[in-house]
């Protein structure tokens, strides 16, 4: 496509001068320097209906790669998404990012499902561990299918199991769990299984360290890579001192 220039000097529409020899419609890769801009994507402006026929049938791109995207306002899609790195979210209430693929506890909050105008918060539990779980019913064999992706993930020596009967009372047992992938569930009295599990399992990579010497958490010696903090942990922090504080004073009056 050449573009010519009116006799006024605006620019004339863009004509199309085809290439001399066989014409090459090959999809090849792009090529070149990076470009760290961040612009917007052109998109051709020539019509289907007065597009040469001589010309190569035109590409669009189904797939791509890139290795930064900047997005003013929205990213919406209908598939999946699936990230090998860290997905980071800056909601944290004082905006501050944290790293939502890591392993560490946030809070999150998200329309009520149920009460229009509402809106709800969820927090992570507590605990002196790093942990997963599972959850869902026995099969009628007896055999529980852990995900696949706790292999490698997960200790399978340090599973806590629980199940629960439904209908009526059964004598259920963990008869054994094979190689971290599946859990036997046997009834002790012979009769069918119908229940419930919920199972909960340490990771592999968990090195929380629970109780450590510190002023605040910037005194914790494992680092706190992968950690977010906010002005509600400082708040809460600062209650806590003060209500430790006034502990003390009360010990050492009694005293």
């Amino acid at each position: 496509m050449a573009q010519e220039k009116n006799a006024d000097g605006t620019d004339a529409p863009l004509v199309f001068i085809p290439a001399s020899g066989t014409k090459e419609c090959t999809d090849m890769h792009a090529w070149g320097k990076a470009s760290t801009l961040h612009s917007y994507i052109f998109k051709g402006n020539a019509d289907k209906d007065t597009y040469p026929e001589d010309a190569c049938e035109p590409y669009y791109h189904k797939t791509a790669q890139i290795d930064s995207i900047h997005v003013n306002e929205s990213l919406t899609g209908t598939g999946y998404v699936a990230v090998v790195g860290d997905v980071i979210s800056n909601v944290t209430p004082n905006g501050g990012g944290h790293v939502l693929s890591n392993k560490k506890n946030s809070p999150f909050d998200m329309p009520h499902p149920n009460k229009k105008g509402w809106r709800l918060r969820h927090v992570c539990i507590e605990g002196p561990e790093i942990a997963v779980y599972c959850r869902g019913k026995v099969g009628d064999n007896g055999v529980i299918d852990l995900p696949d992706f706790w292999d490698g993930l997960v200790n399978p020596e340090d599973m806590t199991i629980n199940l629960t009967p439904i209908g009526s009372w059964q004598e259920l047992f963990v008869k054994e769990v094979q190689w971290g992938k599946k859990v036997v569930v046997r009834n002790n009295a012979g009769g069918p299984i119908n229940a419930d599990y919920y199972i909960v399992a340490r990771r592999l990579d968990d090195d929380l360290i629970v109780e450590y010497e510190g002023e605040s958490h910037t005194d914790y010696p494992g680092g706190n890579e992968g950690y977010s903090f906010s002005w509600e942990n400082d708040n809460m922090e600062r209650l806590v001192k003060e209500v430790v504080r006034e502990k003390l004073d009360e010990l050492e009056k009694g005293s």
